[in-house]
């Protein structure tokens, strides 16, 4: 009967934690009500047994919440759905690179590509992005370390991305 107890306390104690997030995402118009709260909890227990992975502590929903409020590309309406597909995609990632990355420094990677490459595409963000940093890590990659995370991906992009001098210059020369 203690255990029982005891997980009541901590799902509450995680939900008053997703729940206080709304402090800081309300200034930008997404608020998370009570069962949205209780479904991002819910799914983030389905998606921990699916990857077979064990959390302690107040779990990453607030810290990715926290990291994508300020989005361009949330808004109130995809807003659960949106923070339900980066934990999927983060819990993933965490496997895919051996948990040799911090929790920090793959959100801020996750963030960074979601906002400047992948125009807040989840799929691209998981299918391209992250899948190709996975793979540096996994051959040994470390120097996201130093940067923590950040400005990392475009050193194992395999796109050519648009260059706004060399646009300029080109189109100096039409002129």
């Amino acid at each position: 009967m203690s255990t029982d107890w005891m997980a009541v306390l901590q799902q509450q104690n995680q939900l008053e934690k997703v729940l206080e997030t709304n402090q800081a995402s309300s200034s930008f118009g997404l608020v998370l009500s009570q069962a949205d709260a209780e479904l991002l909890l819910e799914e983030r227990k389905m998606t921990l047994s699916q990857q077979k992975r064990v959390e302690f502590g107040g779990g990453i929903v607030p810290k990715i919440i926290y990291e994508f409020c300020d989005s361009d590309f949330i808004n109130q309406n995809n807003y659960v759905s949106t923070i339900v597909r980066l934990q999927e995609i983060f819990y993933l990632f965490k496997n895919e690179m051996q948990d040799e990355i911090t929790d920090d420094e793959l959100l801020h990677l996750m963030k960074e590509q979601f906002e400047l490459l992948c125009f807040g595409d989840l799929d691209y963000l998981e299918s391209t992005c992250l899948a190709n940093f996975a793979q540096a890590i996994r051959a040994g990659y470390s120097g996201y370390q130093e940067r923590d995370g950040y400005g990392e991906y475009s050193r194992f992009d395999e796109v050519q991305r648009w260059d706004y001098s060399l646009y300029l210059q080109a189109l100096k020369d039409l002129c």
